[in-house]
């Protein structure tokens, strides 16, 4: 029998790492495509400072009034034997079309407080579920131009994972959210996880950025070997960016900034592709190592002993 497909964590937290709502807004996607429900529950009692992230008031079907705590839950897809399949529903599958069912969510806000004991819940939670490997989201905002492909990243602590997924190991310094705490937690218990980032242009933070959500669920389709219908973020992506073209348009200063920022990602862009190109050419020169060496050791070369060959 063919090993069963491994059950998938995908993580992400509402404050720091969330540039421009682009990776809550990757899990709201998911959680529709595969009819997510609540499945565990961390409480945000002890962890989270409740006059930044308030719980809100609303009503249940018997019309009650309830509040509902800025928790962090983790969803998945529940089958149930009485429900069968629709093979035209959008959800996410994988390349031969069979419906993916072991994706599970974790979505919930960055913990103000006790980060440590936090992270120990996250291992608890992955373990009590059998999950197999974790991919930790984050977006941030950097000097990126809108007009130009969403960069992304991705880093483990997993020399197996780099391995597989062309991953590198971060050699990043300096001050970390909680998902930094958690990928350290995580690779301590000995679980396979890795971080994916994308860089969300800091001149529109104040609206969400569904290109960089984008980025993240393309990425996410590598990652996984699955296909996750977009729905209408195409559309959204390409009204964000031209209403920023728009605006633009009216401020000289922020047109000449961003063409400063596109010409700089060209260049850099520019630079690497040379720098692939080279790789390439010299990786193809070191797969014929005895040809190679045979012409360099071959003494019955004219052109080796500096003599003219035989013309033709």
């Amino acid at each position: 029998m063919p090993a069963a497909p491994p059950r998938v964590l995908i993580a992400a937290f509402e404050g720091w790492s969330d540039a421009g709502a682009a990776t809550t807004t990757v899990l709201q996607h998911l959680g529709e495509l595969i009819d997510a429900e609540v499945l565990h529950t961390i409480g945000s009692e002890g962890y989270v400072d409740f006059q930044v992230h308030r719980p809100k008031i609303a009503f249940d079907e018997d019309g009650n009034r309830v509040l509902d705590w800025p928790d962090t839950r983790l969803y998945g897809s529940v089958q149930r034997p009485a429900e069968p399949e629709d093979p035209a529903a959008e959800t996410v599958r994988r390349l031969d079309g069979t419906r993916v069912t072991d994706l599970f969510l974790l979505a919930g806000v960055e913990p103000a407080r006790d980060w440590q004991s936090f992270a120990e819940q996250v291992v608890e939670v992955i373990d009590i579920w059998g999950i197999d490997t974790v991919i930790l989201l984050g977006a941030m905002y950097s000097d990126a131009p809108h007009s130009r492909p969403i960069v992304t990243s991705i880093s483990t602590e997993s020399a197996k994972r780099r391995a597989e997924t062309g991953a590198k190991r971060s050699s990043y310094e300096g001050p970390v959210g909680i998902a930094t705490v958690v990928d350290l937690a995580l690779a301590e218990a000995g679980i396979s996880a890795v971080s994916l980032w994308a860089q969300v242009p800091h001149y529109v933070h104040s609206a969400p950025s569904p290109k960089a959500t984008l980025a993240l669920l393309d990425k996410l389709e590598e990652l996984l070997d699955v296909v996750i219908p977009r729905g209408a973020l195409l559309d959204e992506a390409t009204e964000w960016e031209a209403n920023i073209d728009r605006i633009a348009a009216t401020d000289e200063e922020m047109t000449q900034y961003i063409r400063r920022l596109e010409e700089s990602r060209d260049e850099a862009l520019a630079a690497e592709t040379t720098g692939d190109a080279l790789a390439l050419e010299f990786e193809k020169f070191l797969e014929q190592p005895d040809q190679h060496s045979a012409r360099l050791e071959d003494p019955e070369d004219p052109e080796q002993r500096g003599e003219p060959g035989e013309e033709e």
